[in-house]
């Protein structure tokens, strides 16, 4: 079972991840692509990554707009390690 990070350590490891912002005891990103085909393109390599690392994001589209919340359901909701690594690997992705 994972282990929800504190404020201190959040704030920490926001610093290790580009964009992400912590909202709501969630870990949050917003993209924006060219178009809705990229954009959808994104949310399909985003499932696979996730389903990889078994960890499964919430994820919001409107056209060429992608929003992504990160939490972890066996931490009661709250932000753990695994949205730290999952967000790496989402911002992998789109570099």
């Amino acid at each position: 079972m994972a282990s929800a990070l504190s404020d201190g350590q959040i704030h920490t490891k926001l610093k290790e991840v580009d964009g992400w912002k912590a909202e709501n005891d969630k870990l949050k990103k917003d993209f924006k692509f060219a178009d809705f085909r990229q954009a959808i393109s994104f949310i399909v390599r985003v499932g696979f990554e996730a389903e990889d690392a078994m960890h499964h994001p919430e994820l919001f589209n409107v056209y060429n707009n992608v929003t992504i919340e990160l939490a972890t359901h066996d931490a009661g909701g709250k932000i753990t390690e695994k949205d730290f690594d999952l967000a790496k690997r989402i911002d992998a992705i789109q570099s």
